[in-house]
């Protein structure tokens, strides 16, 4: 009997695929002591980051079934 690859829920809530195929997340150190940080380097952390390619294959492992 074949067992089904779930996904892994943590890798879920941090990347996403978007309609080309890329991965997606979230820059870190935009969380904590936003006052000291510059508005410019506050704004860059918002911009979402395309993963490295050397490590695609193990989040699409990880999220198991995608589209």
């Amino acid at each position: 009997m074949k067992n089904k690859i779930k996904t892994k829920r943590g890798v879920k809530k941090r990347f996403k695929i978007t309609a080309t195929g890329k991965i997606v997340h979230k820059k870190a150190g935009s969380i904590h002591f936003g006052r000291k940080k510059r508005g410019s380097r506050k704004r860059t952390l918002r911009i979402k980051n395309v993963v490295d390619s050397s490590d695609v294959k193990r989040i699409r492992r990880s999220l198991g079934k995608t589209k």
